[in-house]
């Protein structure tokens, strides 16, 4: 029996997830990750290595249950926020049995998670504007454990609306934990669900240190819900998820000196986003801008793989979404420092396509 025999049968049809870094390049302008695109400093207070870490670091539970305005018993941390998609299922999804549901154009890795763990795909494709299909979710309900809504959505970058929310959790009360996956939330804040996990026992809010606060090289996540989802998970993480430099770091960057200038970081994105809409909405090659809530813009551009190769073979990395439900001809385009968007503009300004004029 050969190595690749061994394994199991859902592992050696599964594809992985195509992460920005597994697609590689080789630019110097790298906005298909929707990372922050500077790096920020920080010295190691803590030298211990030659212990084990804590499981759960207090002061990083802490000051996170701060920041989100929830209990800490109601903080689980995690190797990002992937972690915690993976946690979930592995807790509450029996294998070959029950299913997990996710409604795209969305985030990969709900798929691939379902899949590693031999847990069903149930897929649910968005409306037109990219809001939930609740009609169409409440058909499919049966069996499903988890459901995955991300908000803001990405790629599209858009908000769910709140009302729908509501209906979702009324509808799978009982039956399914709803999971707010809100990895870009800082960038509009107004938006969490964090207050309403008192209202609702099986809400569940993912979030991350990876955007806003500009650690995406940190890998540290965190799980909001209530205690006994807390205490589920807790069964099945691995006994010391964060190394002893990651929860150093991740205390530093939510001190409030951290937190404030997390805040500032936000500013100076909103501000070179706003720039990025203005300028692409002149741009002949691109034909439609959508609406983003997030730290990167989603727009239809005319000829997109062509432009996309043509970008990247000058050392601009977007992401390309047109294998995506509905997303036909979109580029995912992070937003960089203000001199990385005028680098973008200007590539896509050479681009084939109709001028601003000829558009209207």
């Amino acid at each position: 029996m050969s190595i690749e025999e061994l394994a199991r049968e859902n592992v050696r049809a599964l594809t992985p997830y195509q992460s920005a870094r597994r697609l590689g390049g080789n630019g110097d302008v790298w906005l298909n990750a929707n990372e922050y695109p500077t790096a920020v400093e920080y010295e190691l207070t803590q030298q211990t290595l030659n212990r084990y870490p804590e499981c759960q670091p207090k002061r990083v539970i802490e000051r996170y249950a701060e920041y989100a305005g929830v209990k800490p018993e109601q903080v689980l941390v995690s190797r990002g926020a992937d972690e915690g998609i993976e946690l979930l299922i592995r807790a509450f999804c029996e294998p070959g049995k029950d299913a997990v549901l996710y409604c795209p154009p969305t985030y990969g890795m709900y798929s691939v998670s379902c899949e590693a763990f031999n847990v069903e795909c149930r897929v649910v494709p968005t409306l037109a504007d990219w809001q939930l299909d609740l009609p169409a979710i409440a058909e499919n309900l049966e069996g499903v454990k988890v459901i995955y809504v991300c908000s803001p959505n990405n790629p599209t970058g858009q908000l769910i609306n709140p009302q729908d929310f509501r209906v979702l959790l009324e509808m799978a009360r009982g039956k399914a934990l709803v999971v707010a996956d809100e990895a870009y939330i800082e960038f509009c804040p107004q938006a969490t669900l964090a207050g309403w996990l008192n209202e609702y026992p099986h809400l569940v809010v993912l979030r991350t240190l990876s955007k806003a606060f500009a650690l995406a090289g940190l890998r540290c996540g965190f799980t909001l819900a209530n205690e006994e989802v807390i205490n589920l998970l807790m069964k099945v993480i691995a006994p010391y998820p964060l190394s002893t430099p990651v929860a150093d770091i991740a205390a530093q960057a939510l001190s409030p000196q951290g937190i404030n200038a997390m805040r500032e970081r936000v500013a100076e994105v909103l501000l070179n986003r706003q720039y990025l809409v203005t300028a692409l909405q002149e741009v002949g090659c691109v034909e439609q801008v959508f609406d983003s809530e997030t730290n990167y813009v989603l727009a239809r551009i005319t000829a997109s793989s062509a432009v996309f190769k043509s970008l990247w073979d000058q050392g601009i990395i977007l992401r390309d979404q047109n294998k995506q439900p509905s997303l036909s001809g979109c580029l995912r385009i992070t937003v960089g420092t203000r001199l990385e968007c005028e680098r973008t503009i200007a590539a896509l300004r050479e681009q084939p396509g109709l001028t601003a004029t000829e558009g209207v």
